[in-house]
């Protein structure tokens, strides 16, 4: 980046562009934590079986993360507002299917057409963010209102989902997101500007196949093994993945026009950001579906009083961003990238403190701690990534980070979310109590809304003791999960210490010190 456009200011037009750009970032991060607060309304309604009810959850994030690589490269050579809103007509359509689905199947690949309309939004926003925001200061402000539009998604929409559940069926919370695509339909022509690569390509078909090729028998293969247990398909299902993956990065370092430009992940900006987002979002997201059902029915919250109780970690997300943000010009940003995991990791110490008595205190408190520090690393870790490419490479680069963070969060899901499901079963069999019959025992064993219909079954002392039994042995699991989050997110800040160190500040007014020009050359901040 020259100086003269380091130096060109956005006017008001970009800046009511960035608001429109903030729609699809809601609906994307909505529909990951959506479903938390509708899960025991779903589970009545179309009875899916413990492992169905993980595909539901994990699906879209999974799907997601695998084609983004894809749509992201797609928006730099055809066209990142086209890209932009032809995934926002899917993602309406797609919203009424899931809406209306008449079964576990149905929802299934409603989710999985979610993921597919999902990807082109979130590296269509984030790249267009690139181009246009070119001083670096304003492009720090526009990543940080960007930040906060999928953790207000991430949070509000459940708070809105919550209400829409108080009143009407589960699938009214994916209706919610067909007015707002129809709000991006009609002022993103108008406000948003069109931008493909002027060196752009053929689209390099055989390197997507290839990409979804990896991503996908990895994810699926890591699924299983966390869901089942050891099993030599699921472990050559992730070995297929990796060998798809060897030809893929030996097709990108070898092609005419490759999709991305693995020279990236030498810089160590851009793979030191990549990964201190993707293991943040892994221990995170492992946590929020626990959260959601503590709320719901260990608490016994309504899904309307159970999302407002989110309302602190919103507040503390953007305190950490208006932090990381303000702060940026003068401290290196492996500080506070360091700092913000580092709080997180606090926050996660917090929540392992919950137990069945201690009400809602330690949630709201560890909420707060922990929103604040994951917005500051969310918001220096996703603008590294973005000064790191030029403006012709934006959707790549900002597929190559989503990809890594969604992939971080479905992960997390599946992994964490499997842990607290064996110490939940393997606790639940020595804990129930006696006179249970074993089919019941078995029914109680699947989930922890299982445990509560059946007990609402059985006379109040046997259905009573099995609530509370069921409630010790699921909040045991959280602990378990809190723990690990509070483990990994310290061993990430010592990571992004060593590997950041050398990264300066973000200067105002000024060409960004840590921008790579196009084709490669020294990084400065080796």
């Amino acid at each position: 980046m020259d100086l003269v456009a380091s130096r060109q200011l956005a006017t008001r037009r970009e800046w009511f562009g960035l608001v429109v750009l903030v729609l699809p970032c809601l609906l994307v991060s909505m529909d990951l934590s959506v479903l938390f607060y509708a899960l025991p309304f779903l589970s009545a309604d179309l009875a899916p079986s413990s492992s169905q009810l993980l595909w539901i959850l994990d699906l879209y994030g999974f799907v997601l993360a695998g084609f983004l690589i894809t749509m992201g490269t797609l928006g730099d050579r055809i066209g990142r507002r086209k890209v932009l809103l032809a995934g926002a007509a899917l993602f309406g359509l797609a919203s009424i299917a899931a809406a209306y689905a008449q079964s576990t199947e149905m929802l299934i690949v409603a989710r999985a057409l979610l993921g597919i309309a999902g990807a082109t939004l979130a590296p269509s926003t984030l790249s267009l963010i690139r181009n246009m925001f070119h001083d670096p200061r304003q492009r720090q402000v526009a990543v940080s209102v960007w930040t906060l539009g999928f953790a207000g998604g991430a949070i509000v929409g459940p708070i809105i989902g919550g209400f829409m559940l108080e009143h009407f069926w589960w699938g009214s919370v994916f209706l919610l997101n067909v007015p707002v695509m129809v709000l991006l339909l009609v002022l993103g022509p108008i406000l948003l500007p069109e931008f493909r690569s002027p060196t752009a390509s053929r689209f390099d078909l055989f390197g997507s196949v290839l990409s979804l090729a990896t991503i996908l028998p990895m994810i699926y293969g890591v699924k299983k093994l966390a869901a089942d247990g050891f099993a030599w398909g699921y472990v050559g299902s992730i070995a297929l993945g990796l060998a798809f993956g060897a030809l893929f990065l030996r097709r990108m370092s070898t092609a005419e026009h490759p999709m991305i430009d693995v020279r990236l992940f030498r810089r160590v900006q851009f793979s030191g950001a990549v990964v201190a987002c993707a293991i943040t979002f892994l221990v995170l997201a492992g946590l929020g579906m626990f959260v959601s059902q503590y709320l719901q029915l260990v608490l016994g919250y309504g899904p309307l009083k159970a999302a407002l109780w989110s309302l602190p970690g919103m507040a503390g997300m953007f305190v950490g961003v208006s932090v990381a943000t303000g702060i940026a010009a003068k401290i290196k940003p492996s500080l506070i990238v360091a700092t913000g995991l580092t709080l997180g990791g606090l926050g996660f110490v917090l929540f392992a403190q919950v137990s069945v008595e201690s009400g809602v205190g330690w949630v709201v408190a560890s909420q707060l701690v922990m929103a604040a520090g994951i917005g500051a690393v969310a918001t220096i870790a996703t603008d590294l990534v973005l000064a790191t490419v030029p403006k012709e490479s934006a959707g790549a680069a900002a597929a190559i980070s989503e990809t890594a963070n969604e992939f971080g969060g479905a992960t997390g899901i599946a992994l964490l979310g499997s842990l607290g499901a064996v110490v939940y079963r393997s606790e639940l069999e020595q804990t129930a109590p006696a006179g249970l019959p074993g089919e019941t025992l078995a029914q109680a064993k699947e989930t922890l809304g299982s445990a509560f219909e059946v007990a609402a079954t059985l006379p109040t002392a046997l259905g009573d003791a099995l609530r509370f039994a069921a409630s010790s042995t699921f909040v045991d699991g959280l602990r378990w999960v809190a723990w690990i989050g509070a483990g990994g997110s310290v061993l990430i800040a010592a990571f992004v210490l060593v590997v950041l160190r050398r990264v300066p500040p973000t200067a105002p007014n000024t060409p960004s010190t840590h921008t790579v020009p196009n084709g490669g050359g020294p990084d400065p901040a080796r």
